[in-house]
């Protein structure tokens, strides 16, 4: 993910869009820390890498039919090299504006979004190695870039009543994003341009369990050098399945996704290629309410990445992430989350597996109105 992994991650916390306007508060403000590190074995060119993100979401709705989001973040990375020297980065990421209009009320949504540069366009080269390592899926840090040109999207999104109680949703969109230098002194990249389709289906079973399943395909076209030289990646397809299950007084939450990506179609020799790879997840989740305001949520997450060229695909390593949420609600209008979590895996570099290890702390605090 980019940048968009601190905007969604805090517009989850939103009603969904089938909540009718009445019950959905007119404000919701969110903010937080977070903090993620990871500690590397001999053997990698860095022996650790670590990352704290502030974002800030503030969710505006406009009568029934109107709602303005708006979402930044400021994020400071770094990673300690294993000849003892240091790279950093801090600053804020990219602003996201997004305007979605109910055109049919629970039934058709308008959206727009725009990102404006607000983030470090431009680095240092000497700072290639951070985003480099920062940019994994296998990782998944919540700031995995921190800048752009900025850039602008359209789409929209449609749901339909299957059934009693199931619903069928679909989706589409396409994003320019503007020309710019991600390499102080370097050439201007004009990235190409991305379309996306979403289909996806949720409803209950079985007497208090409830679905959610999803497909996400995201197309994207050539990236530009001015020089001439084009930068490609492959068409991408997210599969998306969860499964929510009634456990005494509280829920039992099952989930898995998997990211294909596929290599490039028309790839000439001259072109820099992203292999082919994929990302698959799969995880538990438990809520349980110790009382009417406070709730413990331990999880337990596998993570497991391939990548590679060739006909068969490497393994770029794994992860096992276990910890626990907790959620408490201070009032009407405040909800305060704490998160603490711990990592352990493997890098594979080189034909040798390298081991990993690091939390992941974090605090954040809901207000709506």
């Amino acid at each position: 993910m980019t940048r968009a992994r601190v905007f969604l991650f805090l517009l989850a916390w939103a009603p969904p869009l089938g909540t009718a306007a009445a019950q959905a508060p007119g404000t919701v403000a969110r903010t937080g820390v977070f903090f993620e590190s990871y500690k590397f074995g001999s053997g990698l060119a860095f022996d650790r890498l670590s990352e704290m993100t502030i974002p800030v979401t503030v969710v505006q709705r406009f009568g029934s039919h109107v709602t303005v989001d708006v979402g930044t973040a400021y994020a400071s990375a770094s990673v300690g090299q294993a000849n003892g020297r240091t790279i950093e980065h801090t600053g804020f990421t990219d602003t996201d504006v997004r305007a979605a209009v109910a055109v049919v009320p629970g039934r058709l949504i308008v959206t727009v979004v725009g990102s404006l540069p607000t983030g470090a366009g431009a680095v240092p080269d000497t700072t290639i190695p951070l985003f480099g390592a920062a940019g994994t899926d296998l990782l998944g840090f919540t700031t995995a870039g921190f800048g752009s040109g900025g850039g602008l999207s359209a789409g929209f999104a449609s749901a339909f009543r299957v059934g009693q109680s199931w619903a069928v949703g679909t989706g589409a969109s396409y994003r320019y994003a503007a020309s710019y230098t991600p390499v102080a002194g370097g050439d201007e990249l004009t990235p190409g341009g991305e379309a996306r389709l979403r289909v996806g289906m949720e409803g209950p079973f079985g007497g208090g369990n409830y679905f959610r399943g999803a497909f996400v395909y995201t197309a994207s076209g050539a990236n530009e050098f001015d020089t001439g030289v084009r930068s490609l990646l492959g068409d991408r397809a997210l599969t998306y399945g969860a499964v929510t299950l009634p456990l005494g007084r509280g829920s039992l939450g099952i989930y898995a996704w998997n990211m294909r990506r596929f290599s490039p179609r028309n790839a000439d020799t001259s072109a820099i290629v992203v292999p082919r790879g994929n990302v698959l997840a799969a995880g538990v989740r438990l809520d349980r309410p110790l009382s009417p305001k406070v709730t413990l949520s331990p999880l337990l997450e596998f993570r497991h990445e391939l990548t590679g060229p060739g006909a068969k695909m490497e393994l770029l390593g794994y992860l096992v992430r276990t910890g626990t949420d907790l959620r408490f609600r201070a009032g009407e209008q405040a909800t305060l989350v704490v998160q603490a979590h711990l990592a352990l895996g493997t890098i594979q570099d080189e034909g040798e597996r390298i081991s990993l290890v690091g939390p992941r702390l974090g605090a954040l605090i809901e207000w709506s109105r």
